[in-house]
């Protein structure tokens, strides 16, 4: 399945048949045709069978190709010297100094000295082999990923309301069928675009949009209604709204009585929330919290989809349990064109909390603590169940762990020292290790501080498969020969494996991983056993989960289940539950020192911590760097114009960028992008407050002051 394309005689020349593949950026997975052209460098062009984008692409996608080439990219392993240089080194030097390094730390310190932190942008192989290399060749219990920063909170809430979290339970193509969507703290047209066509057609076929956001975005822009609650406030805003639901007379009984359970404990909690209390917290007015319920509650179908803005907060898990309870009050979830939904942000955020790279998990979504799940899959392993380690630390508490009780750190696809919060710390504590091996494709902030840099391949230069947020399986195909002297993930992982001991059970071929990811999942919630590359390749994709087919089914495969929970919620009784969730402040509310709430977010041409997109000339050109936007009131007070540089001071550092000046904000807050290290990095700022559940940090609200910079 590691083709890279026919060759074909055109125009006197031999040209390479393009591959269809997908795109490497966000949770979407777009479909893309690449080709290998002259010099060298590869060609995107539109693959319009692929139902999700049917074509379009982003300004990131279209130039994805650039970081392919050599300039922009790692091109030789890269170990410190005793001068304290990075300098090229071969890949048997760089391998064996990060095994002699972790042995030594095991040995002195024990396993769990030792930490693994992967990324939600590792294919579901390279996750798979990433936590079973954690836990059968290091023993260590310390492993999570930064997928923890992006959907843990929904994930939680997910689960505990419906007894499974994907991401979306039903595909895209059903939102613009439906009659009312609720989109909370999602700007899809700048992290998503090809997705916004989706609510665009929504509103052409009579629906409508409601979109909650403290920014005036340009998703906002296009709702028919824009509620703009205070940061931190997203969870008061859904009780009050489920509190209206039944005061009006809107709770669709018959739906609750059949398919849910607490109710009366749930109702209770909300009636304590009525629209003048919810007013005062949120800024929203009554007449706005009405009208939302009207829009909401009048078609026979309606969504709630989240994204990071309820989702990043240290509440973030009763958020989201908040406007789950909206859904099913009024009937609107396990139905046709109606439920509940996260916005997936990485390009495999979805498989990548599924098998295995996240603290708490086994592969197929199973529970490291389940007895059952462990025999499983240590079963699959060949290992003995007792020998598999308990859970580790959440992400963030596992980078603040480094360089006390973890002493030596093997980073997969992530970089922490712009992405993580209170990101200066974080920068100290991965300073402090003892040793730092880190797996990329560039030499990202985080790279720059290792003692030895390994370059991997990249999207286009090997096969795999990734998850999409509407949980569709899919295959991203090999279009190219990666550069000499750059290796796979999958590679990386079978060369320290056997210099650790272990000289089977971590294949280089990525099927080879896949067939036995599905044997793993077989069973599990997220169970892949009944697809395979030869079904991807030929379906475009298929929906989990996707069980193998039993020994009564005759050949007939699983269809795949796009839909989820038409029949019946995956909980023990098959019924949805109501959880009580009451509005508390944030971690950090303003004071007379920081009187300000920050919150953060993304642009349209940058994409997470900017590792890849930074190097795309075209990109930079259109997002060259950070920003404070902030009310016009806000800047008279502070007698800064348009571009003046501005501090935003948090209680855990200072950044500096210069100033955007709109009313499409509140007077209250300001916004800062993330994608940006140095002076103008916003995680400097924010704080690492966590949710109890799902152990997510409040990137999105903390106070601040703003003071203006002389020039």
């Amino acid at each position: 399945m590691q083709s890279t394309g026919t060759m074909q005689r055109t125009g006197g020349r031999t040209a390479a048949a393009p591959v269809p593949t997908h795109c490497p950026y966000c949770a979407l997975q777009c479909g893309m045709n690449l080709a290998p052209a002259d010099g060298g460098t590869v060609e995107v062009s539109e693959r319009t069978d692929f139902p999700v984008n049917r074509g379009a692409l982003c300004g990131k996608g279209r130039t994805a190709p650039a970081v392919l080439a050599s300039g922009a990219r790692l091109t030789s392993p890269l170990v410190r010297s005793d001068d304290g240089a990075l300098v090229p080194a071969g890949w048997d030097e760089a391998l064996d100094r990060i095994a002699r390094n972790l042995v030594r730390t095991r040995a002195e310190y024990g396993a769990d000295a030792l930490g693994v932190f992967g990324g939600g942008g590792l294919t579901n192989e390279k996750a798979y082999a990433l936590g079973k290399f954690a836990r059968v060749v290091l023993g260590t219990s310390q492993i999570d990923y930064n997928g923890r920063f992006c959907m843990s909170s929904a994930a939680a809430a997910g689960t505990r309301a419906f007894g499974l979290d994907r991401g979306l339970p039903f595909p895209l193509e059903d939102i613009p069928k439906t009659g009312c969507v609720i989109l909370v703290g999602s700007n899809p047209a700048e992290t998503m675009p090809p997705a916004l066509r989706y609510f665009n057609e929504l509103r052409e076929n009579g629906g409508t949009l409601i979109v909650v956001d403290p920014r005036r975005t340009r998703t906002a822009e296009q709702a028919d209604l824009h509620l703009a609650p205070r940061p931190g406030t997203d969870l008061a805003l859904a009780l009050g709204l489920l509190h209206l639901v039944v005061a009006e007379g809107r709770v669709d009984e018959a739906y609750v009585e059949e398919r849910t359970a607490g109710w009366e404990e749930a109702r209770a909690a909300a009636m304590a929330h009525w629209p003048e209390y919810v007013e005062r917290i949120t800024g929203v007015p009554v007449p706005e919290l009405r009208e939302a319920v009207r829009l909401f509650c009048a078609p026979d179908a309606a969504m709630v989809l989240t994204a990071r803005g309820p989702e990043q907060q240290a509440k973030g898990t009763d958020t989201v349990g908040a406007w789950i309870n909206l859904c099913l009050a009024t009937g609107r979830a396990g139905r046709p064109r109606s439920g509940y939904g996260c916005l997936t942000g990485q390009g495999n955020g979805q498989g990548g909390r599924e098998h295995g790279q996240k603290a708490d998990q086994l592969p197929g979504y199973r529970k490291l603590t389940d007895p059952a799940a462990r025999r499983h899959v240590a079963g699959v392993w060949g290992v003995d169940p007792d020998s598999l380690p308990g859970p580790g630390r959440s992400a963030y508490e596992l980078l603040d762990a480094l360089g006390t009780d973890v002493r030596s750190l093997l980073v997969m696809g992530s970089n922490p020292v712009v992405s993580a919060p209170r990101a200066a710390h974080v920068e100290g504590r991965l300073r402090s290790l003892d040793f730092l091996a880190v797996c990329d494709v560039v030499l990202s902030e985080t790279a720059e501080l290792a003692d030895v840099v390994l370059p991997v391949t990249q999207w286009a230069e090997e096969t795999g498969t990734t998850t999409s947020l509407e949980g569709r399986v899919l295959l991203r195909r090999r279009a190219i020969t990666p550069p000499d002297g750059v290796r796979g993930d999958l590679e990386v992982l079978h060369g320290l494996a056997g210099r650790l001991g272990v000289e089977k059970g971590f294949p280089t071929e990525p099927e080879e991983v896949f067939e036995e990811l599905r044997r793993a999942s077989a069973g599990g919630p997220a169970d892949y056993s009944g697809i395979d590359y030869g079904r991807l390749a030929e379906e475009n994709g298929v929906f989990w989960p996707c069980p193998a087919a039993g020994a009564g089914d005759g050949p007939v495969p699983h269809p795949g289940t796009p839909r989820l929970f038409l029949d019946r919620f995956a909980t023990a009784d098959g019924r949805a539950r109501f959880v009580p969730v009451a509005h508390r402040p944030s971690a950090e509310e303003p004071d007379a020192e920081y009187p300000v709430l920050l919150t953060t977010g993304r642009v349209v041409a940058q994409y997470q911590s900017g590792a890849q997109t930074r190097r795309v000339a075209e990109l930079n050109a259109a997002a060259p760097g950070p920003f404070v936007e902030l009310h016009p009131r806000l800047a008279a007070r502070l007698g800064a114009a348009e571009g003046d540089p501005l501090a935003v001071v948090s209680r855990r550092g200072r950044a500096v960028a210069p100033a955007r000046i709109t009313t499409g904000i509140r007077p209250d807050t300001v916004f800062m992008p993330f994608h940006w290290p140095g002076e103008g990095r916003a995680n400097t700022l924010t704080n690492p407050a966590l949710d109890p559940t799902s152990r997510m940090p409040e990137f999105k609200v903390c106070a601040v002051r703003v003071e203006t910079v002389p020039r």
